[in-house]
C-alpha cells in the first residue's frame, strides 16, 4: 500500500465521497441544530452537578470526533439528559457537585466510558446493543424521565427540597410550595408552558398559516433558544440578576487538551458506573441512528457506532467535557433541517468556537428556573406511554419488565433500576425459552404439511404421535418438554411410535442430550419407538458426536410426511430413512 493510499484510508469515506452539492443543506443544518446545543449543553452540565460551561465544551470536539468515526449520516451528539442523571447518581457519592474534585471525577467517568465505548468497537461488539431489550430501555428512560423532572422542579419553584429518592423531594417540593419564590416560579413555569404549548400548537399554527411544513417543526423545535434570549434580556432589562439565580459567570475562551489525572483508587470506582453509562448511551444513541437511517434507507454499522462514541467520549473528557450521546431532539432538528452528512455535526462545533470565545458572557444572566423548564420540558417527551400500552396489550412479560424498571428507577435510584433492567431482560429470555411451544400435529388432508391439531383440520393416527418444538433444548427447558411429552402419551394410550419433529431446533446442549437419552431409554420400557424429523445438519452433525443415535430406538426422517408413510405402513427399513435438513 503507498503512503498516498494510507493517507486516504485515515480520511473519513463519507468525506471521500462528499457532494459538493450537499454542502449548502449541511451549513443550514448546522447553524439550526447549533442553536440547540447551547441551551442543552448549559441545562445538561447542571443536570449532571457540573458548571454550565463544561456542557458547551462537551459540544465542540466531540462531535468532530464522532464524525470521524460514526456511520450515521445526522445524528447529532452531545450532553444527554439520561447519560446527565446518571453523572450526577455516580458521582454524588464521591464529591460535592461543583467541586474540583467532583468535575475530575466527572472526566474521568467521561474518559472510561469512551475507553470501553471504544474497546467494544475494536473488539465488534457492537451486537451488546442486545443486552437490553426494548421495553426494559423505555423503562428505564421513562423512569429517568420521571427522577429528572422530580430533581428539576425545585430549581423551576424556587423552593427548598431534601430527599434522596424522587417520592420524598417531591413531597418536599408539595409541603414547600406555598413558599416558593414567585419571581422564580413565574419565569420558569411560564417557559414551561411556552414550550409545550410550541411543541404541541405552534407547529399546526404556522402550517395553516401557509408556512411549509418542515420550517413549522423546525420552528418549534428551536424555541427553546428563542425562550433563553428572551429570558436573559428580560432579567437584564429589569435588572432581575439579584432576585434570581442565573447561571453567573462563565469562562470565556475554548477548553484546554488535558491529559485527566489518574487515580486508581478513583477509577476502581467509576468502574462500573462507567460501564453502565457506556452502554446505555450506545444503545440510546443505537436505536436513534437506526430509526434515522431506516428512514433514509441508508445502512448502519453498529461496531461503527462503538467507535463513533468512543471517540466523541474520549474527546470529551480530553477538552474537560461530561459523557455525551445521540440526543433525541438534536439529531431530529439536525435531520429535519437538512443534514446530508457527518458535516453538519462539524460545522455545529465550529459554531461552538465564537459562541466560546465572545458570548459566553451574554449568558451569564440566563435564570436557572428556564433552564430547568427546559429540561423539564424536554425529560417529559422521553416518557412512553404508547410503548407500555402496546406492550401490555401484545405480551404481558414485556409490559410487566417495563412497568418493574420503570418503579426500579423512580422508587430505587438510577443504578438499582439499570441492574432491574438487566436482570428482567435475561430473566424474561430465561422465562420464555424455558416454556417452549410444543404442538402436536397432523397432517392436512391431501398435502404434505403438518400443522397444529388445534388449529387446523388435520390427519392422525392412534398409534403415531407427532410433536413438534419450536425452541432449541437446552437445560433450563428440558424438564418442560419432558413433562409435555409424557402428558401428551397419558393423553393418546395408544401410542407405539413417537416423532419429535425438531425443524426448529437449532442447538441441543449436553443436559438436553443427556435427557433425550434416558426418554429414549424410558419409552422404550414402554414399547414406544422414538423417532425423529426434519433434524437440522448442524444438530445432526453434534448428534453423531454422541451415543444417542446409537441408542435411539427410531429412526431420523428427512420430513415428517416421509416419517407417516414409513410408520403407519410398518415399514422398519432403515433406508427409508432420509438425509438431514
Amino acid at each position: 500500500m503507498t503512503r498516498a493510499m494510507r493517507v486516504k484510508n485515515l480520511i473519513p469515506k463519507w468525506l471521500r465521497n462528499y457532494r459538493r452539492q450537499n454542502l449548502p443543506a449541511d451549513i443550514t443544518a448546522a447553524l439550526v441544530s447549533g442553536m440547540l446545543l447551547v441551551p442543552q449543553g448549559l441545562a445538561y452540565a447542571l443536570l449532571a452537578g457540573l458548571p454550565p460551561h463544561v456542557g458547551l465544551y462537551a459540544s465542540l470536539l466531540p462531535l468532530i470526533a464522532y464524525a470521524v468515526f460514526g456511520s450515521s449520516s445526522a445524528m447529532s451528539v452531545g450532553p444527554a439528559a439520561v447519560l446527565s442523571l446518571m453523572t450526577l447518581s455516580a458521582l454524588s457519592p464521591l464529591a460535592a457537585q461543583g467541586s474540583a474534585e467532583y468535575i475530575a471525577a466527572a472526566i474521568m467517568l467521561t474518559l472510561l466510558s469512551g475507553l470501553f465505548l471504544f474497546a467494544m468497537g475494536l473488539l465488534k461488539l457492537g451486537l451488546l446493543s442486545n443486552l437490553l431489550s426494548h421495553p426494559v430501555i423505555s423503562g428505564f428512560v421513562s423512569g429517568a424521565a420521571a427522577l429528572i423532572i422530580v430533581g428539576q422542579l425545585p430549581a423551576l419553584l424556587g423552593v427548598e427540597a431534601d430527599g434522596n429518592t424522587a417520592s420524598v423531594k417531591l413531597l418536599h417540593v408539595l409541603e414547600h410550595l406555598p413558599q416558593a419564590h414567585l419571581p422564580t416560579m413565574a419565569f420558569g413555569v411560564a417557559t414551561a408552558v411556552l414550550l409545550i404549548v410550541s411543541r404541541i400548537w405552534l407547529p399546526m399554527a404556522l402550517f395553516r398559516l401557509g408556512t411549509p411544513k418542515q420550517i413549522a417543526r423546525l420552528a418549534a423545535k428551536l424555541m427553546p433558544m428563542l425562550l433563553v434570549l428572551c429570558a436573559i434580556a428580560l432579567v437584564h432589562w429589569l435588572k432581575l440578576g439579584d432576585k434570581l439565580d442565573i447561571v453567573g459567570d462563565i469562562p470565556a475562551g475554548l477548553p484546554k487538551i488535558t491529559v485527566p489525572d489518574f487515580d486508581w483508587s478513583l477509577i476502581y470506582r467509576l468502574l462500573l458506573p462507567a460501564l453502565i453509562i457506556a452502554l446505555l448511551g450506545f444503545v440510546e444513541s443505537l436505536s436513534i441512528a437506526q430509526s434515522l437511517a431506516a428512514r433514509r434507507g441508508e445502512r448502519l454499522n453498529a461496531d461503527g457506532e462503538l467507535l463513533g462514541l468512543g471517540a466523541a467520549n474520549t474527546a470529551s473528557a480530553f477538552c474537560g467535557g461530561l459523557p455525551v450521546a445521540g440526543s433525541f431532539s438534536r439529531t431530529a432538528v439536525n435531520a429535519e433541517a437538512g443534514a446530508r452528512s457527518p458535516l453538519a455535526g462539524v460545522l455545529s462545533a465550529f459554531l461552538m468556537i465564537p459562541i466560546l470565545l465572545f458570548l459566553t458572557g451574554v449568558f451569564s444572566e440566563l435564570p436557572l428556573t428556564v433552564l430547568a423548564a427546559i429540561i423539564i420540558v424536554a425529560a417529559a417527551g422521553l416518557f412512553d406511554f404508547r410503548g407500555f400500552i402496546h406492550n401490555w396489550r401484545y405480551d404481558r412479560t414485556d409490559g410487566l419488565a417495563m412497568l418493574f424498571t420503570f418503579l426500579g428507577v423512580l422508587l430505587f435510584g438510577v443504578e438499582v433500576g439499570i441492574a432491574l433492567g438487566i436482570g428482567l431482560s435475561f430473566a424474561t429470555l430465561i422465562w420464555r425459552s424455558s416454556r417452549p411451544h410444543i404442538a402436536v400435529v397432523g397432517r392436512v388432508p391431501g398435502t404434505e404439511h403438518f400443522r397444529n391439531v388445534l388449529r387446523h383440520d388435520v390427519e392422525t393416527h392412534k398409534e403415531l404421535l407427532f410433536l413438534r418444538i419450536d425452541e432449541s433444548l437446552f437445560f433450563s427447558n428440558i424438564s418442560a418438554v419432558e413433562d409435555r411429552l409424557l402428558m401428551e402419551l397419558k393423553r393418546h394410550p395408544d401410542t407405539r411410535e413417537l416423532v419429535l419433529i425438531l425443524s426448529s431446533v437449532s442447538r441441543i446442549d449436553g443436559t438436553a442430550l443427556e435427557r433425550l437419552d434416558q426418554i429414549n431409554k424410558d419409552l422404550k420400557n414402554r414399547k414406544i419407538r422414538l423417532h425423529m424429523s426434519e433434524v437440522k445438519g448442524p444438530v445432526l452433525d453434534r448428534l453423531s458426536r454422541s451415543k444417542l443415535l446409537e441408542h435411539l430406538t427410531g429412526r431420523i426422517f428427512l420430513s415428517s410426511y416421509i416419517a407417516e408413510l414409513a410408520l403407519s405402513k410398518g415399514d422398519d427399513d432403515p433406508d427409508a430413512a432420509a438425509e438431514p435438513v
